[in-house]
């Protein structure tokens, strides 16, 4: 007691001529929670609450501490930090981040005062639909999806810390990194995974600056294993939040934790961001996400049809994929245009799709669909639709078939399964002997050539 006697007293009168510097939210956060341990030999030694505390202070206040100490003490003064870690466990129910504060009773719950609490107690926030078994690889998509499963498999030892991903909207950023958390947790059911948007983030921390519980706020950050933000561009512009996650992204690193962001660009043109944010995001893996090519849309539409236990046939599919190529978000509201369709009961056949998608996929009567394409080298060959796809084995009738198929092949993007469809149900083989035919023949018959490269004109003039 004799000892801390001394230590108090210079403490207090540091105090009051800090009072007097900052404000008094500042005061109330930064310097009330500090208690004075020892004072030695002009070493002023201070227990201060987190690690985070500490850097705060060295950042923001030493100088002020230290000028206060020469003012108290007639001489210059060194200051050591006892940082504690508080062992107690708080008994409280299962805590959904997506709020600051919850109700229990007429008791306000602070959900991040939370040192003690047993990891299965806090919601990750995760979608539990947000797997890999349903994330469809492709060359779109390549990259992120490999270092997300090696992330999975080794969270925070790996290379790729942090993992940044950026695309453009509705790419499946969510998705993916979602997936990486649920696999994460499917694997180390012991750590502490946390899925939040950058705009939560930066809401709980002005409430927890309101209600005076930041240093909570920042030691539950501070104690998770892994990480995920969505949206980091959402913090441009937010100097203070950015602050704070810098701290909290730096502590995480460098105990080895995973952390995992999006944006909707790469981190070089994230204007309003601190350049040590930026730096750091730079330090692991950054992986672009970019438009699903034909292939992977058909995947993701078949993979979502099953899923969703719908059944369209593959000619709806194609005509889909070939036709919405924006977005995986896209594609999926087509999906759910054409599911409350049918839940009236309405059989969906192609002219049905068409009508009911007319909102999302504008078509013209003169594109280049295959039934486009059949009219007109009917009409060019003088034979009748019926007869192009009909049984006639007529040297015409069928080299007017195969010009039809070759041309369909090579000015759409349909699958050779639903070309064939279009041509009295052949199958594929019959679309490839047909397409390899025509080569064959302009190249040694110059009437023939003639007439395919006439419609080729046409079409082209077309597209």
């Amino acid at each position: 007691f004799i000892m801390l006697k001394p230590v108090n007293s210079i403490w207090d009168s540091c105090l009051s001529i800090i009072k007097d510097s900052v404000s008094a939210q500042s005061y109330t956060t930064w310097f009330e929670p500090i208690v004075p341990v020892g004072f030695e030999e002009n070493l002023l030694t201070i227990q201060v609450p987190s690690q985070f505390f500490y850097e705060w202070l060295e950042e923001h206040y030493v100088s002020l501490i230290g000028k206060a100490l020469r003012q108290v003490t007639d001489a210059p003064c060194r200051i050591k930090y006892n940082i504690t870690k508080r062992e107690e466990a708080v008994n409280l129910h299962k805590i959904n981040l997506s709020t600051p504060t919850q109700k229990q009773g007429s008791f306000a719950i602070n959900p991040f005062a939370i040192p003690g609490l047993k990891k299965n107690q806090v919601d990750s926030m995760l979608n539990t639909r947000y797997v890999f078994t349903n994330y469809i690889a492709g060359s779109c998509n390549d990259l992120a999806r490999s270092a997300g499963e090696a992330i999975a498999n080794k969270p925070g030892n790996n290379s790729f810390n942090p993992m940044m991903v950026y695309s453009g909207v509705g790419m499946g950023k969510t998705h993916l990194i979602q997936a990486i958390g649920n696999e994460i947790k499917a694997k180390f059911p012991e750590k502490l995974v946390l899925y939040t948007a950058a705009e939560r983030f930066s809401t709980q921390f002005v409430e927890s600056v309101r209600t005076n519980t930041q240093n909570d706020f920042i030691n539950f950050y501070q104690s998770l294993d892994v990480l995920i933000v969505d949206d980091i561009q959402f913090l441009t512009g937010k100097e203070k939040t950015q602050e704070i996650f810098f701290h909290v992204f730096n502590h995480l690193h460098q105990q080895g934790k995973q952390l995992i962001l999006t944006s909707d660009s790469p981190a070089k043109e994230l204007k309003g961001m601190d350049d040590r944010l930026l730096s750091r995001f730079k330090w692991g893996l950054t992986a672009d996400l970019k438009l699903p090519d034909l292939e992977t849309r058909t995947a993701i539409l078949r993979n979502r049809i099953q899923n969703d236990g719908m059944e369209l046939s593959d000619e709806i599919v194609d005509f889909i994929a070939n036709n919405i190529k924006s977005s995986v978000r896209d594609l999926e509201g087509a999906l759910i245009t054409l599911l409350a369709a049918t839940s009236f009961g309405r059989t969906i056949d192609l002219a049905a799709a068409r009508e009911s998608l007319s909102h999302i996929i504008k078509t013209d009567s003169q594109d280049l669909s295959i039934e486009n394409i059949k009219k007109m080298v009917a009409a060019h060959q003088g034979i009748t639709l019926e007869a192009m796809v009909g049984t006639s084995r007529k040297r015409e009738i069928v080299q007017a078939r195969q010009i039809a198929m070759f041309l369909a092949k090579k000015f759409t993007q349909y699958s050779l399964k639903t070309i064939g469809s279009h041509f009295g149900n052949r199958d594929h083989s019959t679309v490839i002997h047909s397409c390899s035919t025509v080569d064959n023949l302009m190249v040694t018959e110059r009437k023939f050539k003639t007439i395919v490269d006439d419609l080729q004109k046409k079409l082209k003039a077309i597209a």
